[in-house]
């Protein structure tokens, strides 16, 4: 029999920095603030969310035999800086490289290949995002971090700068217990520093403020007003409420050499983005996460950024 201890050593052999183990209960108390938060229209336009709820509070909606949730951190972090050019546009930290999905993703496939190896009878359902489950209550519950008052998850070794990606599995493990207590405590930087008070209050973001959210995942022809007066610079994204957390500063470079920024992907030239072609833009932005913004979004959030 497979044991705990043997998954968590094989696991960091994959080269995830943080790894937790709990059991796939339902994730009731998360589920009630996802509803609330979903009541109050906080989502934006971000329908998908407000589907399969059910799903993202119950692993077992996903994966009926499922047993255990095996919860993973990847450092992304790399040491570059923006050059903050008004010719350029910024582009969130977590888009510079491939796109995370695929890189976590190959790594809970390589995880789960092994532990069948080992264990016949395994079976299990790899969740990177794109799943409707809720990775970040995962990750609080596996003991990798607390949730901080900006809603990311903050890790002490790695502050925010992390991936998260889960593997549910049909075996009863020996389930990990200790949480990381919130260690933001007085501190509300991340809130005062937002241009535009999305944070409405610790722990709390409001999509339909949000800058990250307006410049990726808006559909809308034109940005919000409020978000394009206060874009400070964002092309695609914004780490804002990140870059000024305290737990930021100590930030160990990742050793996950696909992380490493594409070039234009730091900061990108605007007139470039406005040029693009629907050929042009599949070719520049293959396996990048910046996709997700289509290319009507990247140039709407150009132009903004122009005039």
């Amino acid at each position: 029999m497979i044991l705990a201890h043997h998954i968590k050593e094989r696991a960091l052999f994959e080269g995830f920095n943080k790894v937790g183990i709990v059991g796939a209960s339902s994730l009731e108390d998360e589920g009630r603030r996802l509803q609330e938060w979903l009541s109050l229209g906080l989502n934006g336009e971000m329908r998908w969310m407000a589907r399969d709820v059910e799903k993202r509070i119950n692993p077992l909606e996903i994966f009926p035999q499922a047993k255990s949730v095996v919860v993973v951190a990847l450092n992304y972090y790399t040491p570059h800086q923006h050059q903050q050019s008004p010719a350029t546009g910024k582009v969130s930290r977590y888009a510079w490289g491939d796109d995370y999905h695929d890189v976590v993703k190959e790594k809970l496939a390589s995880l789960l290949a092994w532990i069948q190896a080992q264990e016949p009878r395994a079976e299990g359902k790899i969740c990177v995002d794109i799943q409707p489950t809720m990775d970040k209550a995962w990750a609080v519950r596996a003991g990798l971090g607390w949730l901080g008052k900006h809603s990311n998850v903050i890790t002490p070794e790695h502050g925010s700068w992390v991936f998260i990606g889960e593997l549910l599995l049909n075996l009863d493990l020996d389930h990990d217990t200790e949480r990381v207590e919130d260690h933001c405590g007085t501190c509300t930087m991340c809130i005062d520093a937002c241009p535009t008070s999305a944070i409405t209050e610790p722990y709390v973001v409001d999509s339909n403020k949000c800058i990250s959210y307006a410049t990726i995942e808006l559909r809308a022809p034109e940005l919000p007003v409020e978000v394009e007066e206060n874009l400070s610079g964002w092309l695609y994204g914004c780490d804002i409420c990140q870059d000024v957390c305290p737990w930021n500063r100590f930030e160990a470079s990742t050793a996950e050499t696909r992380f490493a920024p594409r070039e234009g992907n730091v900061d990108a030239e605007l007139a470039d983005i406005l040029e693009l072609t629907p050929e042009s833009y599949g070719a520049r932005f293959h396996g990048s996460a910046m996709k997700r913004a289509k290319l009507s979004g990247l140039q709407r959030n150009a132009r903004a950024l122009a005039t």
